[in-house]
């Protein structure tokens, strides 16, 4: 199992970037957009990790690992934040030009926005007191608003796409999380969070995970409206 992290975030990442180049998919035409909104989103995402990092809130076992580190992050982890989001904006991607009606208009979307943002408003309630509970949930909610107000139409389709790419998501962080192995990968201090898990997995990561991809998705989109205005 040594250096199973590695061979995670490298597994993830092989087969949505060889088949990025497939004549029907042609997901590397994206890369101008997909690209800098994956750097954006590390930009935010990696210097909370390494805070939280530091502060005992999450922690890596070194049996799992190369034993690289840069910030007192693991290599692992600085590319699971560029692996992880190409994989998961790929599987977006694909599933978008699949799927020609999507069973979420706007209007429904909208139930769905409301619905969310309420559930995350209660959850920031009781777990504000809650480092990874609160910081995870504040976060969701301000990229949610903004892009509910800059972008709504992405929405939809990442609103469902996101349902999907949650079951390869509960495999690979299942695996960090400890299923199927002696011990974590990555463990969580869960005087920091609710302490509910799905699984292995605390409730937390799943909405960690979206503010993570939705901060993607929405800087592309931008990057990509402003290509195509010119």
């Amino acid at each position: 199992m040594e250096r199973l992290y590695l061979w995670l975030d490298l597994g993830s990442l092989a087969l949505p970037l060889i088949f990025s180049f497939h004549p029907k998919i042609k997901f590397y035409k994206l890369w101008p957009s997909v690209l800098p909104g994956i750097l954006a989103m590390a930009i935010v995402f990696i210097p909370w990790d390494i805070y939280f990092t530091a502060n005992g809130f999450w922690g890596f076992n070194p049996d799992y690992l190369t034993g690289i580190e840069w910030f007192g992050l693991p290599m692992e982890e600085w590319l699971f934040f560029f692996c992880i989001p190409y994989a998961c904006l790929f599987t977006h991607h694909v599933l978008s030009s699949l799927i020609q009606w999507w069973p979420l208009n706007q209007k429904r979307t909208n139930w769905v926005y409301v619905l969310l943002v309420t559930a995350l408003v209660i959850g920031l309630w009781y777990g504000f007191e809650q480092w990874y509970t609160a910081s995870a949930f504040l976060y969701a909610l301000l990229i949610l608003g903004l892009t509910q107000n800059t972008a709504p139409q992405i929405l939809p389709s990442f609103f469902m796409s996101y349902v999907v790419i949650l079951v390869p998501f509960f495999i690979v962080n299942g695996v960090l999380t400890g299923t199927g192995l002696s011990e974590a990968v990555v463990w969580y201090n869960d005087t920091q969070n609710f302490g509910v898990r799905f699984g292995t997995i605390p409730l937390e990561d799943t909405v960690y995970n979206l503010g993570m991809l939705l901060t993607v998705a929405l800087v592309g989109h931008h990057i990509q409206k402003r290509f195509s205005a010119h």
